[in-house]
């Protein structure tokens, strides 16, 4: 009797196959992945905690009331402590790079960053990003240039912080990951 060959497991988006019956994740695209006018609208959101919040303003040394006194807030005009742009900006940076540049080797410039509303801690930001170009590097040809716009908004969908980033990405991203087990 001949046995019936089972066909291969269909390998689901966001996954390589590393062997029969096993994958593994993808992070980070390529250059050819990455065209201008590409939107990526990240996830999972992350909820600001009081904890992550003073933890940076201990780590920075940052000592402004704004971040820490609500007396000081309440007198000029905040009805809570405002969270660090800077924390603000990096969580909702952060978010983008596991799949813009999850196999970055470089980030090369951040630039035009504005924040656009407070944020405050128990608020819950989500992240955006836009292509805006996308190139081979003239200096290191197995690597690409990628500017994005990175946009990160709040629970009611309010844009709180936006700017632009540009890094290296790999030309050919199968090559790193199979170099690399990535």
């Amino acid at each position: 009797m001949m046995q019936k060959q089972q066909s291969p497991l269909p390998v689901p988006a966001g996954f390589r196959q590393v062997e029969d019956g096993r994958l593994r994740e993808v992070v980070g695209l390529g250059l050819d992945d990455l065209v201008p006018g590409l939107v990526i609208e990240h996830r999972p959101a992350r909820t600001v905690t009081e904890a992550e919040h003073v933890q940076v303003l201990a780590l920075m040394g940052n000592e402004a009331p704004v971040h820490s006194d609500i007396e000081y807030c309440h007198s000029t005009g905040h009805p809570r402590v405002l969270v660090c742009g800077m924390l603000t900006l990096n969580i909702v940076l952060g978010m983008t790079v596991r799949t813009t540049s999850g196999m970055t080797t470089g980030n090369l410039a951040l630039d035009e960053v504005r924040w656009k509303k407070p944020v405050h801690v128990g608020d819950t930001l989500s992240a955006r990003s836009t292509v805006l170009s996308a190139r081979r590097s003239n200096s290191r040809p197995e690597q690409g240039i990628v500017t994005c716009r990175v946009d990160g908004f709040n629970q009611r969908g309010e844009l709180v912080v936006t700017g632009t980033r540009t890094f290296f990405v790999p030309a050919d991203p199968d090559v790193v990951r199979d170099a690399t087990g990535y």
